[in-house]
């Protein structure tokens, strides 16, 4: 089973600034984040299961609203399971998650605090991680640098999920792109934390940073709480496996260690939704 708990949805004519779009095509020249419902069901049809969620940051220029990924979802299969997304600088964000994950059928909660501009430590944010806890909702969380230009690389901080972990123990927490480029910071977090893990997602094309992750993963004995994740649309599932397959390509001759084959078809067919409560 292949399951990608890493996919966005949006439609960058009503949902992105052009703002947005344009630190996008400076940093990713000919990627896209459109995500409508129709080429979304490409990314269904590429895996087992996956999970697709919108981001609501006004403050990026990202706004998403939550029934956008809701209406999609129920008519979409018993696959594609929805998260929310709200933003901790709403005074009733943790109204709003109860709402998206009672009424509108949403499963987990994704955030961003690099684009939505809010200390992810701050009163809101905890408040909104409580509410999160109480529901039983997993949380996939924005790590690692943006090419947003304004967004502020202080609130993404792996550390920071720590901080998280200790003051809500049942949450379970995705730490996005393994962080990067805080990898050993991520790692050192989903080693002593039951329930942090982190996905693979969008790695694949820095292959010096990836291999290096994998192996920083293999050496911490946490290769098994690396979860599969493409970051459709920017990346899809093929060359994600792809990707994944021919990460030691360029040690070949050299002493360096390889990623164990197992540890790489490990991570293609972790049963992550079981790891998550959402099977």
């Amino acid at each position: 089973m292949i399951v990608d708990v890493h996919s966005h949805m949006s439609d960058a004519a009503l949902h992105l600034t052009d703002e947005f779009k344009a630190d996008l095509g400076e940093s990713w020249q000919g990627l896209t984040i459109d995500a409508t419902p129709d080429i979304h069901r490409q990314a269904v049809a590429a895996v087992d299961a996956i999970i697709v969620f919108p981001l609501y940051a006004p403050y990026s220029g990202i706004v998403v609203p939550n029934e956008y990924v809701a209406d999609y979802v129920r008519g979409a299969g018993d696959n594609v399971i929805g998260f929310a997304s709200v933003d901790a600088n709403d005074a009733d964000a943790p109204d709003q998650l109860e709402h998206a994950a009672k009424n509108l059928g949403l499963r987990g909660l994704k955030i961003g605090p690099i684009y939505q501009n809010y200390d992810p430590l701050g009163e809101g944010a905890l408040a909104m991680f409580a509410k999160a806890e109480v529901l039983g909702l997993p949380v996939m969380w924005h790590h690692g640098t943006t090419f947003v230009r304004k967004a502020p690389l202080k609130y993404t901080q792996p550390y920071q999920v720590d901080e998280v972990a200790i003051r809500f123990p049942d949450l379970k927490v995705i730490v996005a792109h393994m962080g990067h480029p805080g990898i050993g910071e991520t790692v050192s977090v989903v080693r002593k934390q039951p329930n942090v893990y982190t996905d693979i997602s969008g790695l694949y094309p820095r292959p010096w940073l990836y291999y290096n992750a994998l192996i920083t993963a293999v050496e911490y004995g946490t290769a098994d709480k690396l979860l599969f994740g493409t970051d459709f649309p920017l990346f899809t599932a093929a060359d994600t496996i792809a990707g994944l397959r021919n990460v030691n390509a360029f040690v070949e001759g050299t002493a360096l260690p390889r990623v164990p084959e197992d540890v790489i078809e490990g991570i293609i067919h972790r049963e992550s939704l079981t790891l998550l409560g959402l099977d």
